[in-house]
């Protein structure tokens, strides 16, 4: 049996051709076990095809339009941010959390800063931590609608892309507002925050909460109770409880099959727990139960936000320290003492003492971990993320056995990974 390999073979210089499976099989070296070479076809899926979120690669057994095997192929993407960040001092490195999973990176560069607090063995002030949790909260608003977004522009939704993208523009805006930037914020710092809020920040932030629980409800009106939608997502791409147990899964992934596991509930950090909030569950498993438990995630996040902003500590937004924080801008004009400790922190870094710490964090996608080495220098010994969309894609063979090829895709959208977080 032969193929039309038309998103080209993986070998460079080689054009359109026939391949058999033996040959195909040898070139991609996924090590796939082919369960009928004589009447299946294998179908190279990726890395450019739009609906698997990222530069991923998908060789997939078909029996006519049956999904009955696949392998992930990933690496295309593959940045070296761990070994890269173990070359660079402590802040210098935090930079590039921001590249791992740039659709929330406040998530990224909290995790990874709550693990060298902990190293250092310092906490940050009720305020910082209060802001910590808005803009995460938001981190999670803003990759929810690109989710909700994109998955359904892949089902064919175009209404929804554009709605949510529109609403994800003002979350940037307050990003842009507080960090000056919109994406690589890079907000959060060791021993507290860049600076403080704007005044404008929190007038923006209400509004913000006033508008979206309407914006919510058209997402909904849209695909809740669409035909469409509903066959495309109801029963598809299930798995129980136990499996996605067994197979490492978190989040919406996991909790969309019944499992109630929230890090900010189970571990919480940030003072996650003075807060009043729910952890959406889901019973079947299946792509539409992962939808509503993301979008039952978007009431909950605003309820979060709403908390922390009526219960906003005064004081300072970072630890009295000054072997890990700056001076205070304003100082510098005056003292040359800040001056000379301002160079010395930005060029030298500071030191953490020798030990291991992990530390978890929920992210959008879910459980997302740092472990970190300490060495008694300015830069990290070893530096390694446990990454929620790399455990979760593991997963997909399980999900998309058995599945017609065009529920591929709905799957694949459903687990809402990023292969920037994948290929680090």
């Amino acid at each position: 049996m032969t193929l039309m390999n038309s998103s080209g073979p993986p070998q460079g210089g080689d054009t359109i051709q026939e391949l058999t499976i033996e040959e195909l099989r040898a070139k991609v070296g996924t090590g796939m076990e082919i369960q009928d070479a004589e009447e299946h076809m294998l179908l190279s899926m990726g890395p450019q095809h739009p609906s698997t979120h990222g530069v991923l690669r998908l060789l997939v057994e078909l029996d006519g339009e049956i999904v009955v095997n696949l392998a992930p192929d990933i690496g295309f993407l593959h940045t070296g941010v761990e070994k890269s960040m173990e070359s660079k001092t402590y802040t210098k490195a935090m930079v590039m959390t921001d590249r791992m999973d740039y659709l929330s990176p406040m998530t990224n560069n909290l995790g990874y800063i709550l693990a060298i607090e902990k190293l250092l063995g310092v906490e940050a002030t009720p305020r910082a931590q209060a802001i910590r949790v808005i803009m995460s909260e938001l981190s999670r608003i803003a990759s929810h609608l690109v989710w909700l977004g994109t998955s359904a522009l892949d089902l064919a939704a175009m209404t929804v892309f554009l709605y949510c993208f529109r609403e994800r523009e003002y979350i940037l805006d307050l990003f842009e507002m507080v960090a000056g930037q919109r994406m690589m914020v890079s907000y959060f710092r060791p021993g507290g925050l860049w600076r403080d809020l704007p005044e404008e920040f929190e007038p923006a932030v209400r509004n913000f909460l006033d508008f979206f629980p309407s914006r919510i409800a058209d997402y909904e009106a849209l695909l809740k109770n669409n035909p469409i939608f509903l066959r495309r997502t109801k029963g598809v791409g299930i798995v129980s409880g136990e499996d996605a147990l067994a197979w490492g899964m978190t989040g919406a992934s996991l909790r969309g099959s019944g499992v109630q596991w929230d890090i900010r509930k189970a571990q919480p950090y940030c003072g996650y727990e003075t807060y009043d909030f729910d952890v959406p569950v889901g019973t079947n498993g299946d792509v539409y139960a992962r939808y509503r438990c993301r979008v039952q995630e978007l009431w909950e996040s605003m309820r979060i936000i709403e908390q922390a902003l009526d219960k906003l500590p005064d004081g300072p937004v970072n630890i009295d320290d000054r072997k890990i924080v700056p001076p205070p801008r304003a100082e510098l004009g005056r003292s040359m003492e800040a001056v000379i400790h301002h160079f010395k922190l930005w060029t030298e870094g500071f030191s953490a003492p020798t030990g291991y710490v992990y530390q978890s964090v929920e992210s959008p996608r879910g459980e997302f971990a740092c472990y970190l080495r300490g060495d008694g220098s300015s830069k990290p010994a070893r530096v390694h993320f446990r990454a929620p969309s790399y455990v979760n894609l593991a997963s997909l063979p399980r999900m998309a056995k058995n599945v017609y090829m065009a529920d591929l895709v709905a799957i694949i959208g459903s687990i809402d990974i990023v292969l920037g977080e994948i290929d680090r």
